[in-house]
């Protein structure tokens, strides 16, 4: 299933993460794991962000997706379902 997943970076632990480049390793491994079909990254409610969109084939991946982000980067997660154009086409014409 396609998902989109939100995080915003505590900043203090952001900035430490900068300097130490733990930063830039999370998001490379994060990467790396996922092979999302699109990445963002930008602040958002005035703190660093990324989304990744990407397919979640178990449930059972969430841990391994989202704990680098909370230990390492003291991140709020959101987590959801997404669908691109030819998903809503497809969902539309099943009605």
């Amino acid at each position: 299933m396609r998902v989109m997943l939100r995080a915003r970076l505590d900043t203090k632990t952001a900035n430490a993460a900068v300097k130490d480049g733990t930063l830039l390793k999370i998001m490379q491994s994060l990467s790396e794991q996922l092979k999302p079909e699109a990445a963002y990254f930008g602040p958002s409610e005035g703190q660093r962000a990324c989304t990744f969109v990407f397919d979640m084939s178990d449930s059972s991946q969430l841990p391994s997706i989202v704990e680098p982000l909370f230990q390492g980067l003291g991140a709020e997660i959101e987590i959801q379902p997404a669908m691109n154009t030819e998903d809503v086409q497809k969902g539309l014409s099943a009605l």
